[in-house]
């Protein structure tokens, strides 16, 4: 076991060295989710990644993203929640459409191709597939992971393109004079240990990704309430960015699919939809809600709230309000989708008989 680890260790590492060196964005990110997939797919060991090491990746992305939580972006937030639940039910119906499609093109019955759909739930949609019969659970881990990885590796490519050109900043001079870690260690050490704290209280309770749920929204209680816990080194992001794409990689699996190149073809299709049905959403928020259009895209991608987050923060976009929209969504889809979705699996299955 601690082979496979160092093996994947050295070809994650190797990953985020060369995307650093070609300079990808978020290169400790996507370097070893490209290498440790990779060398998943074409070398004889068995790559091995802890869900531990993701844990602390996320944790430490939650504490994060908890110190941009200002009363003034709470207020914001509040204000928007409207439009939060208009653009959350806008892109579900839009990745429930595409579901269709491809399930008449791929052969796979629709349930399984929806919950494979459902954009930024992909642990609570692999255990309610689990939970209802006839739901085919690896094509519906395969459509989800695939689509996160393709949100993942494309969009940071499309937030540093033209389209978004005159609106990504790159924080390069304000990480390199950012803070150390001379006399910030005591009260690093503390929030550490209170954000480790209430991720285990958020698994406790089963919240959803507890382990970034947690720290968030810890560390954002602190800061609203004036106790502001000191910002993270720029190594230390990198870090937390390493720790999580190492895990994203091994995520995929095609070879367990049946109709591989159908189904691997058309999920690669409608990711690439999603992702333009986000683009579009975007430009409405763009429109009639102000924000800039990289906040408005990366507050709505159908990705994992820990890598918007973190692209967010590369770009100097507003980490709360991208933070937000993503936060609602998680919320929407753990506690609404799953009950609504098996009320209509069950009536779709009463009229077929």
């Amino acid at each position: 076991m601690i082979k496979r680890f160092l093996v994947t260790l050295l070809a994650a590492l190797t990953g985020g060295l060369i995307f650093q060196t070609i300079h990808t964005p978020i290169p400790w990110l996507l370097g070893p989710m490209a290498a440790v997939f990779i060398g998943a797919r074409f070398t004889k060991i068995p790559f091995f990644w802890p869900s531990w090491v993701r844990d602390t990746g996320l944790i430490i992305v939650g504490y994060s993203i908890g110190l941009s939580f200002t009363k003034a972006a709470l207020f914001q937030i509040i204000a928007k929640l409207p439009m939060m639940l208009l653009m959350t039910v806008t892109l579900i119906v839009f990745c429930a459409g595409i579901a269709v499609v491809v399930s008449k093109l791929t052969g796979v019955d629709y349930p399984t191709v929806l919950t494979g759909s459902i954009p930024g739930g992909l642990s609570q949609m692999i255990t309610f597939a689990e939970e209802m019969k006839g739901i085919d659970i690896t094509t519906v881990t395969f459509l989800q992971v695939a689509r996160l990885m393709m949100i993942i590796f494309f969009v940071p490519f499309l937030i540093f393109g033209p389209f978004f050109h005159q609106d990504v900043i790159i924080q390069e001079a304000p990480i390199l004079s950012g803070p150390t870690l001379h006399g910030t260690m005591p009260n690093l050490i503390v929030f550490a240990a209170l954000c480790t704290g209430s991720a285990f209280i958020a698994k406790k309770i089963k919240a959803p990704t507890p382990y970034l749920l947690g720290p968030i929204l810890f560390t954002a209680i602190l800061t609203i309430a004036g106790l502001r816990g000191p910002s993270l080194p720029p190594a230390i992001l990198d870090l937390s960015q390493f720790m999580i794409g190492g895990y994203i990689g091994l995520l995929l699996k095609p070879e367990k699919l049946e109709h591989k190149s159908r189904i691997i073809s058309l999920a690669l299709i409608s990711g690439m939809m999603m992702i333009l049905g986000s683009l579009g959403l975007s430009y409405l928020l763009v429109m009639y809600d102000q924000l800039t259009p990289s906040t408005g895209f990366l507050s709505v991608a159908p990705g994992g709230m820990d890598q918007m987050g973190i692209m967010a923060h590369e770009i100097n976009a507003d980490l709360s309000m991208v933070t937000g929209y993503q936060l609602f969504r998680l919320f929407f889809i753990y506690f609404a989708v799953p009950p609504f979705l098996r009320w209509f699996f069950i009536r779709r299955k009463k009229q077929k008989v």
